[in-house]
């Protein structure tokens, strides 16, 4: 266990407060599409291998991203709630300032993306990917990460705080000033890649039979 400094509050996302409501034609995803201070509601975004959307100073509110892969993706001021973006498909994505509230991410990937000064806060991310991915000034509060896939990200001042984390995958991630507080540690995959984090007290605990496995300790009642 580490201690050290509170770690920086990610960067609240900059949107305006007029947006213009989304068209029939901004839930149309295209290669290269701009989509600019616009606002989506529960609206179905449709879109199959769709290449460099860009996506800033955006609001979705109960917006649907089921089936929707996106190549390459930037999403800058922008803020999500109550989204439905389970198994939707992320590759090589950016995000840039962003609130991520109360959606369904079950499955989601987020692979080889690069995150900065995100908040995902009540999300249900079970079994979501976030392979090979950096991020840096990231926070996950109160979220269901079970079985979630960090291997062999880059991890730079994130935060878990009451988190559920069971039998969630760190193997060959790189930490650097990332804090654990509250959360479920219990079947925790890559612990010996937990080097450079700081762990409450209470939930290191939590990761003494993975630690116990990884070196080969057997314990006995």
């Amino acid at each position: 266990m580490r201690t050290g400094h509170p770690l920086r509050e990610p960067r609240a996302p900059k949107i305006p407060k007029a947006l213009a409501p989304a068209t029939d034609a901004d839930a149309e995803l295209i290669h290269d599409g701009k989509y600019l201070s616009v606002a989506y509601g529960p609206v179905t975004l449709a879109g199959a291998d769709v290449e460099d959307p860009e996506f800033e100073r955006c609001r979705f509110e109960q917006t649907r991203w089921a089936g929707v892969t996106l190549h390459r993706a930037g999403f800058a001021d922008v803020a999500f709630t109550g989204c439905d973006m389970a198994n939707a498909r992320l590759f090589n994505s950016r995000m840039f300032g962003a609130t991520v509230t109360n959606c369904r991410m079950t499955g989601l990937h987020l692979s080889e993306g690069g995150l900065r000064d995100v908040v995902f806060d009540g999300c249900r991310a079970d079994l979501a990917s976030f392979r090979f991915a950096h991020l840096r000034d990231v926070v996950f509060r109160d979220c269901n990460l079970s079985e979630a896939d960090f291997q062999n990200a880059e991890l730079h001042n994130v935060r878990f705080e009451r988190c559920k984390l069971v039998a969630t995958q760190f193997s060959f991630v790189t930490m650097n000033t990332v804090r654990f507080s509250g959360c479920d540690l219990n079947g925790v995959r890559g612990v010996t890649s937990f080097e450079g984090a700081i762990v409450a007290s209470a939930d290191a605990m939590a990761l003494l039979d993975a630690l116990a496995s990884a070196l080969g300790i057997r314990i006995e009642d």
